[in-house]
């Protein structure tokens, strides 16, 4: 597991001007690579209920790593994609370690991904701007759900990146996500190799949303771990 370090002002300024990458922090069911390589590949998650086109650059990820973070996770809004909320990261939530992926990409292939994440066309405007985000740390590029760019650290001297909600966690009602998805996200994690399954489910059930509604145990089994139906060999 990678622990990046602290963002800096200007860290990675270059990043957006070449090919030397940046690294895409994904805490949600794009912690999957099956999942991302639909974003990437273009074709549809399973479970899912749409069909992505796809990057420009289809090229995999280079590397990627298991990552914490500081701040907190959360289940909120109704996926059209998979139903129930969605994964949201609020990097100001003290608190956490955040258990995430990271993925090694281009500074294209991220603005397509954030293309896509909503609902757009990758290719149809400028790739993102990320000028803001690595001077500040943050930029609110629009009122979306996921376009809000945060650097959250830097790992190997690469910025790692995400988008997220421009709103904070306790500004909107928590909704508990589907199965499906739930199952993606810790696919995803448990697939980093840095946590045991335990780890990885208590986790998901603690987070707002899944409380009250998923239990650990639940999480275990939908991830093939657990003692129910989906679990036992």
């Amino acid at each position: 597991m990678r622990t990046p370090e602290p963002p800096r002002a200007g860290a990675g300024a270059g990043a957006g001007a070449g090919g030397a990458g940046v690294w895409y922090l994904a805490y949600g069911s794009n912690a999957d690579p099956g999942r991302l390589g639909c974003y990437l590949r273009g074709g549809r998650p399973e479970g899912g209920r749409r069909v992505y086109p796809g990057c420009r650059d289809r090229a995999a990820p280079r590397a990627s790593a298991a990552v914490e973070v500081p701040g907190a996770v959360y289940f909120a809004t109704e996926s059209p994609v998979w139903g129930g909320g969605r994964a949201f990261y609020d990097p100001a939530v003290p608190g956490g370690p955040v258990l995430a992926r990271a993925y090694l990409i281009t500074p294209g292939q991220f603005s397509d991904l954030a293309a896509q994440e909503m609902y757009r066309t990758p290719g149809q405007g400028p790739d993102l701007d990320l000028t803001g985000v690595l001077r500040d740390g943050r930029a609110v590029l629009g009122d979306g759900r996921y376009e809000t760019l945060v650097c959250a650290g830097l790992l190997d001297g690469r910025p790692l990146l995400t988008f997220t909600a421009p709103w904070a966690m306790g500004a909107v009602p928590p909704n508990p996500p589907s199965a499906a998805y739930l199952r993606c996200v810790a696919h995803g994690l448990l697939g980093a190799g840095a946590w045991d399954a335990r780890t990885v489910a208590g986790y998901l059930a603690a987070r707002p949303g899944a409380v009250g509604c998923w239990t650990a145990g639940q999480v275990l089994d939908l991830a093939g771990y657990g003692e129910g139906p989906a679990g036992r060999g």
